[in-house]
């Protein structure tokens, strides 16, 4: 509802100027504003008792909650379920708990999902949440094996003869695949090199401004692991120059560059084995044209939508 609209707070002030300036009764203030003189009555006497402060929204929760949950029984809630990693169904019997009472207490801690969860130490992860495109910029390198001339296993089968002598003829190494992603919008932009040397990461990031600064977007600090490329006093000082702060996830915590870290699933799945490729090359030829279906195209649950109408929509006047 917009801001004027009847029973917003302007709505409310009005209902009560006509009564207490205009001289109408609350049934005709009720009626010339089409509400219910109940209604009028209850919004005339909060001005009356509060003043304009009495024609706010009130929470509607309420003041005491005797069957509620106790704070001790949910920090052992969370304590199974950051240990056990159980779900509701089997944490209710233990706790004594209805399965659907231990989700409302799950999800009050943020861990109703595994996913939001670090594994190894079961510690609900923080998400790194953006106001604006180009406030953050996650980096990042997959490292994938080269497809062979003539195709790989997917070609050919697994530990067949011809996969197995083909190996042997062709040492073909490994693909790195930079990518950087903006944080807000999610909009990406990848190239497959072969290696993660700093001259590489520096000249790659250096194409990746151009394509965000393409886009009207301007980062302000990117976000990486902590390999060697981007630890480099020569990394730091392109940053330095360009004005872009730099942090680093936590050792052996990827999750904390999750945004990045998922993008590279989604490339690995949706690009790099959704098909057998017959060669190293074509599947090279592919990733571009796979990127602008990402960006231009494919809807993104969180943006909701692809990546470019976060872009586009900068002032959010299409919301």
């Amino acid at each position: 509802m917009h801001r004027n609209a009847p029973l917003t707070v302007e709505g409310r002030r009005r209902l009560c100027e006509r009564i207490e300036r205009s001289g109408f009764t609350i049934a005709q203030a009720a009626e010339s504003m089409n509400l219910s003189r109940q209604t009028a009555s209850k919004w005339w006497n909060r001005y009356r008792a509060s003043g304009l402060a009495g024609l706010e929204d009130r929470p509607s929760r309420p003041r005491h909650s005797p069957t509620k949950t106790s704070a001790r029984l949910e920090r052992r809630v969370v304590a199974l379920r950051q240990s056990r990693k159980l779900g509701p169904a089997r944490l209710g019997p233990i706790v004594g708990l209805a399965p659907s009472t231990v989700h409302k207490v799950l999800e009050r801690h943020g861990c109703n999902r595994l996913a939001f969860m670090d594994r190894p130490t079961g510690r609900v992860i923080r998400r790194i949440e953006t106001d604006h495109v180009g406030e953050l910029a996650h980096l990042d390198v997959k490292k994938l094996a080269k497809i062979p001339p003539g195709g790989g296993w997917r070609v050919h089968g697994r530990g067949s003869r011809a996969d197995l002598d083909r190996r042997r003829r062709n040492r073909v190494g490994y693909a790195f695949i930079h990518s950087a992603i903006d944080a807000h919008s999610r909009l990406a932009y990848s190239e497959i090199h072969d290696d993660e040397r700093t001259v590489t990461a520096i000249a790659f990031f250096a194409r990746a401004q151009a394509f965000y600064e393409a886009h009207g977007i301007t980062i302000e600090r990117i976000l990486t692991d902590n390999g060697n490329c981007y630890r480099s006093k020569d990394f730091e000082a392109r940053l330095v120059t360009a004005a872009i702060a730099h942090t680093f996830t936590r050792p052996y915590h990827p999750a904390t560059n999750g945004k990045i870290e998922r993008f590279n699933r989604t490339l690995v799945d949706e690009w790099a084995y959704v098909r057998a490729y017959g060669s190293e090359s074509a599947r090279r030829r592919a990733l571009d044209v796979w990127l602008h279906r990402y960006n231009h195209h494919r809807h993104h649950t969180v943006v909701g939508g692809p990546p470019i109408s976060r872009v586009n929509n900068v002032a959010g006047q299409y919301t």
